[in-house]
């Protein structure tokens, strides 16, 4: 069982925080993806990957999602093998020439996107014999995306983006519209135009990815990480993992082994 974790080139700061790898083994069944405060790309290396929704299974060959509040529910036949990219809500207009609002609550094939370009990156990753090797392929095909000059996103939705991961979502709709000097109404319709989600609930996905990454560091501790993350107690953070996640903390963690860490940016 492997999960390593990597940093982005210099070349990606601010449009990639960092790459999973991972080969994890078990019975078949499935995994709860959980919603995060960044785009999701996902590109398995054995087989493809098998969303569940409501009109049964789908299987895609590599997975693009964009901010949502509910879980991704994977089915899997015990092997789960591949990369995860983790993309700030900025990379979609800058890498992938949109807004994140149009990726809102969708998971998608990236070729639907990026074209013939989604299906090299995909070939590159499969040939690659390492990790390394797998995060160096990333790098490079990644940068080669970035835009000379991207349309640019609302100053002030960047603003209000800022303000919210600053105080790790816990800072009120009224307070953060307050200090942009807009309206509860005016900024909502902005957030939605640009992220596809209201502030409100960009500030429950900042806090809850937050509290995801602090309980998978060694030692751990769910009421310490639930009390630092601004959760009421251990309870609040439980209740708001069957919420979004549709899981348990314990239950998301136990699939995970310990992190090989190779520099990835920090929670």
């Amino acid at each position: 069982m492997e999960y390593v974790r990597s940093r982005a080139a210099p070349a990606l700061d601010g449009l990639v925080t960092g790459y999973s790898g991972y080969r994890l083994t078990g019975p078949p069944g499935t995994h709860q993806g959980l919603p995060s405060d960044r785009l999701i790309l996902v590109v398995p290396l054995t087989g493809t990957l098998d969303i569940v929704g409501r009109d049964g299974t789908a299987a895609f060959p590599a997975t693009l999602g964009g901010l949502h509040d509910r879980p991704v529910v994977i089915s899997h036949d015990g092997l789960q093998h591949g990369v995860q990219i983790d993309l700030t809500w900025r990379a979609a207009r800058a890498l992938l020439g949109l807004p994140a609002g149009e990726l809102a609550g969708e998971v998608l094939d990236p070729a639907a996107v990026l074209g013939p370009q989604a299906v090299e990156l995909t070939e590159r990753l499969h040939t690659a014999p390492t990790w390394p090797d797998r995060f160096r392929v990333l790098d490079a095909a990644l940068a080669a995306l970035v835009r000379d000059r991207p349309a640019a996103p609302p100053p002030e939705v960047g603003r209000a983006w800022r303000r919210l991961a600053e105080t790790g979502g816990n800072l009120t709709v009224a307070d953060l519209a307050g200090e942009l000097g807009w309206s509860r109404r005016h900024l909502t319709e902005r957030f939605r135009r640009e992220l596809g989600v209201p502030p409100k609930t960009a500030a429950r996905l900042i806090r809850f990815a937050r509290a995801c990454r602090l309980l998978r560091r060694p030692g751990a501790r769910p009421a310490d990480v639930a009390a630092r993350c601004g959760y009421f107690d251990q309870a609040h953070l439980a209740r708001e993992f069957r919420a979004l996640g549709g899981t348990t903390a314990t239950r998301w963690l136990a699939e995970f082994p310990s992190v090989q860490d190779r520099g990835a940016a920090p929670a």
